[in-house]
């Protein structure tokens, strides 16, 4: 009898090994990597590439207009890339463009597309970049729902932009940018995730699923593009101060975990080629990996309570405005 509750918990105590050893395999390998890299240059200077040199002289940033992918632009920029814009606003696009232009020796090329249009604007997104020898696609366009809220409330074009523009974007435009980068044999598709992704979000439901999308279909496409000499990052970030949190006042007052766009696309751009698999900020990786210690289902009723919470501050947001008229 003893010795069977002795193997019992001998045998409890390696399953418990094993799952600490896979949690910081999952968790810690993005760090090892981005550490290797570094450490690179002083072993096989040799080897050492610069972002140009490794994946080619054109970047391509969609929904590069606001937010992290505006910085996104100006960080590859700044490192000597040339960059393609593509975003709905014609003037903002001009505007960026002559921005980048202004600040770095770089060539720039704007696209106007509405990407919730659907299928309609690929044929011209072809012809517009058939000239151009894309090194870098970086899928960030995104969109979200306006607050969270209950899926009957949603209005029924919120949902086919929100499947449109974060589901069939990156879908195409990675299509778009293979053949190129294949004859090539050089490449870097960046997609921009979420953490929204680990688990279902209750009031978010389809923009949750839309990320879960991107997260599966980058792992995979990881593997596909692997022979080609291509690299495909995945970059799952947290909550970032961005237009598309409006609705909460909370994540919009920032913080440690909390970036704002510039200072995080500073942190994930740094990571380009360096790993796989990212958050894209330090204090992300933190936040995602004691998420991902928590049971699936805790995860998804604490995020419908943050979503209900979320919501309210949408609510008093639009009340004040009538309280002070």
């Amino acid at each position: 009898m003893l010795i069977a509750s002795q193997l019992a918990l001998w045998g409890l105590a390696l399953i418990g090994v094993w799952a600490l050893a896979w949690w910081m395999y999952d968790n810690l390998k993005s760090l090892a990597q981005i550490g290797v890299a570094l450490l690179a240059p002083y072993f096989a200077p040799a080897e050492h590439k610069t972002l140009t040199e490794r994946f080619g002289k054109w970047a391509v940033i969609t929904g590069s207009t606001d937010g992290i992918g505006k910085q996104y632009a100006f960080q590859l920029a700044s490192r000597g890339l040339n960059v393609v814009l593509v975003s709905r606003s014609t003037d903002k696009l001009v505007a960026v463009a002559a921005e980048i232009e202004s600040k770095y020796s770089v060539k720039t090329k704007w696209i106007a597309v509405d990407f919730s249009s659907g299928r309609e604007i690929y044929d011209h997104l072809r012809r517009e970049l058939e000239s151009v020898p894309v090194g870098i696609l970086v899928n960030n366009v995104g969109a979200n729902v306006d607050y969270p809220d209950d899926l009957d409330h949603i209005p029924e074009d919120k949902l086919w932009q929100l499947i449109n523009i974060n589901v069939g974007a990156v879908t195409m435009l990675t299509r778009t940018v293979l053949p190129g980068m294949k004859k090539r044999g050089q490449g870097a598709i960046v997609n921009i995730s979420s953490g929204s992704e680990l688990q279902p979000l209750p009031y978010m439901t389809v923009y949750a699923a839309t990320k879960a999308y991107i997260h599966n279909f980058t792992l995979a496409m990881q593997q596909e593009l692997e022979p080609f000499g291509i690299t495909c990052q995945l970059v799952s970030p947290m909550f970032v101060t961005t237009k598309m949190n409006n609705f909460s006042t909370t994540i919009m007052e920032g913080g440690l975990f909390i970036p704002n766009a510039e200072m995080y696309a500073k942190f994930a751009t740094f990571t380009l080629g360096k790993t796989k698999q990212t958050t894209g900020y330090w204090s992300h990786g933190i936040q995602y990996g004691v998420m991902k210690l928590v049971p699936e289902w805790i995860r998804t009723m604490i995020g419908g309570m943050m979503n209900k919470q979320f919501r309210k501050e949408y609510y008093d947001q639009q009340q004040k405005p009538a309280q002070a008229s």
